[in-house]
């Protein structure tokens, strides 16, 4: 079984509640229907039923079965959820007639139904800049307790299955954040590790990248990576970690025991977390392409609920996939 179809097995099993509030995207309808079929996950799409309606029918969609539909301007939890929203934001100064006007916006509802508790997730950005749809999750949902940033990993999943854990490796940041401190690189990592677990379904052993393995070079961003890595395993005792470590050496176990010998991690890394997001971004996309890896993601973790963001080029079949990876997280959760 392969990686998405694990994926998709899971979501099966968790039958997560998942949000999507882009329902006049007509990929979100095909990905909606698909995933009502294959019984991914229980959908919540908003939007204004008879407009939902129509465009199936145009789309060819017969019905989308027990999918929840929820109209933003008649939902009969308005009032319940400003007065979530005004007690969540008081401190910010948040008025009743802000947070009307934010709850009968698509993208904040969806985010205040997961924070009430009448969702699980949401999925979102086919139609909107990553700014917009993830700015409601920075208000209302927060990070994790030990987190303070936000970042983008993506599940490489590539044809030699020598590399990795049977070919599946975890990169980040390569999506979020340009460039991390210390602290913020090892949450990055910690938070890395619970992706690795809850959607690849593999046991993390994590390689903080750099130029440098175990002091071969001397530089400013050569430390910052050695402190993220001391900070992690102050944090997260329970982690395999080794840094600071160069890419061949973390993947390549030859190359591995001869710059690192006795290294449990040198070699076997399936984790790979890179200083910044110059070389995260770089880095993937260019194996996606030279090694002709498939780019799962990017998956954002270190939000208190998990809230994805699709790109505006996505496919249908991306936001099926990316549902599943949503339900998938929020069972973990």
């Amino acid at each position: 079984m392969d990686i998405i179809a694990q994926i998709k097995d899971k979501a099966r099993k968790s039958r997560k509640r998942i949000v999507l509030p882009e329902s006049f995207d007509e990929r979100t309808l095909q990905a909606a229907s698909i995933i009502e079929k294959e019984g991914l996950a229980e959908l919540i799409l908003i939007g204004k039923k008879d407009c939902i309606e129509r465009d199936c029918k145009n789309l060819g969609i017969e019905n989308l079965g027990q999918i929840k539909i929820v109209d933003p301007q008649l939902n009969p939890d308005k009032e319940k959820y400003i007065e979530l929203m005004m007690q969540l934001r008081k401190e910010k100064g948040l008025n009743y007639e802000t947070a009307l006007k934010q709850i009968e916006d698509p993208l904040y509802l969806a985010t205040i139904m997961i924070k009430a508790g009448d969702a699980d997730g949401e999925v979102a950005g086919a139609a909107n800049s990553t700014g917009d749809t993830i700015r409601p999750a920075f208000q209302y949902i927060k990070t994790l307790p030990g987190i303070s940033v936000v970042s983008g990993a993506f599940i490489m999943v590539l044809k030699d299955k020598e590399f990795g854990e049977d070919g599946i490796l975890v990169f980040a940041d390569c999506a979020v954040h340009p460039d991390p401190t210390a602290a913020e690189l090892a949450e990055i990592a910690i938070a890395s590790a619970g992706t690795a677990k809850a959607i690849a379904g593999i046991e993390p052993k994590i390689a903080m990248l750099s130029f440098s393995t175990q002091g071969s070079a001397k530089h400013v961003m050569v430390d910052k990576v050695k402190e993220a890595t001391k900070i992690v395993r102050q944090k997260a005792p329970e982690l395999k970690i080794e840094g600071e470590i160069q890419s061949d050496a973390a993947i390549i176990p030859e190359i591995g025991q001869r710059k690192w010998p006795g290294s449990e991690i040198a070699g076997k890394a399936n984790v790979l977390i890179f200083p910044d997001l110059n070389s995260g971004n770089i880095a993937y996309k260019l194996v996606q392409r030279l090694a002709h890896a498939e780019a799962i993601g990017p998956v954002l973790q270190g939000l208190a609920a998990p809230i994805n963001d699709l790109s505006r080029g996505c496919s249908v079949n991306d936001i099926v996939n990316l549902v599943a990876i949503t339900a998938n997280q929020a069972s973990a959760k």
